[in-house]
């Protein structure tokens, strides 16, 4: 790679500056700020020590070149809607081969998957490379671009949701007349205030998630911890289940997202640290990227799912 200045395929990046930082495209500006001014830091040519002067000088192109124009995209709101316009238009485009090929070895089965669910693997996904961008000076350019894979994924996925949402929440007229009913004020006095026994419904959905869960009624065992997690949204118990079911269906994916969400949660959940050992999921810090190297080769394998190249 030249040192005085960067290939052309590699500015390039630049068509998603949310890909160059390192963010996902829901950053909002203290998110962006924040991970600029780690990668100012990180880039910054004092870093690196006098016999390594190749990497001084690439650094600061890398810095100069793309990193500050791809925070000067961002850094108004204006702007960024301009470019998340540009890559939902580009996601759109995406051919469902290509979609599928991605979904296929990230083994995400995003059919059993609610937009929340898929929104919380993105955004952890891209933390992850995150922390390993610009470990390599050489190769960052891969990883990069991987991330923006994510990105378009991600945004093909949520403009397809938001048109399922849009085709069932449409209107349909009735040929059937529908009496119009007037609500009735109820009031109760302190004498016939109905006593309601406290009933913990989370807890329910997770006892029968556990009996299909045992049963291999895998589907079900998902409903039922979904439902608890929306009553119970902060307890590590559903999230570390949901991680063991998506486990024994061999959807890795998920399984880590739910096993760092149970961690991150309660990090001494005793099941969640046996299936993040399973994971191959660093118990101290769950947020840990996968190594360099292993996200230059998907890198390089997803580039030829999306663009054809070799």
């Amino acid at each position: 790679m030249p040192q005085k200045t960067l290939p052309v395929e590699i500015l390039g990046l630049l068509v998603d500056p949310y890909s160059v930082l390192g963010v996902s495209v829901n950053a909002d500006d203290r998110q962006i700020t924040k991970r600029y001014y780690v990668l100012a830091k990180q880039l910054h040519p004092d870093n690196f020590v006098i016999n390594n002067q190749p990497d001084r000088e690439l650094a600061e192109i890398i810095l100069t070149r793309l990193v500050n124009p791809a925070y000067q995209q961002l850094k108004q709101i204006k702007t960024r809607k301009e470019v998340v316009a540009k890559l939902r238009l580009k996601a759109s485009r995406l051919s469902s081969k290509a979609i599928l090929n991605f979904q296929n070895y990230l083994k995400l089965d995003t059919d059993s998957m609610s937009t929340q669910e898929v929104e919380i693997f993105y955004e952890q996904s891209i933390k992850s490379y995150a922390l390993g961008q610009y470990k390599s000076l050489q190769q960052f350019h891969r990883i990069t671009k991987f991330i923006n894979h994510l990105n378009l994924f991600y945004l093909s996925f949520s403009e397809s949701s938001v048109k399922q949402t849009q085709n069932i929440s449409s209107k349909s007229t009735s040929i059937v007349p529908v009496k119009e009913e007037k609500l009735v004020n109820l009031e109760f006095s302190e004498e016939k205030q109905p006593n309601f026994e406290h009933i913990n419904y989370a807890q329910r959905h997770y006892d029968r998630a556990i009996q299909y869960q045992q049963q291999s009624q895998w589907a079900l065992a998902v409903k039922e911890l979904r439902d608890a997690i929306k009553l119970e949204p902060n307890n590590s118990n559903f999230y570390a289940l949901l991680g063991v079911v998506h486990f024994q269906q061999n959807f890795s994916g998920m399984a880590k997202v739910y096993i760092r969400q149970a961690l991150k949660l309660n990090p001494e959940h005793q099941v969640a640290i046996k299936y993040a050992k399973m994971l191959q999921i660093e118990v101290q810090n769950t947020s840990n990227p996968k190594s360099v190297a292993k996200a230059i080769n998907i890198a390089s394998l997803l580039s030829r799912f999306f663009f054809g190249k070799k």
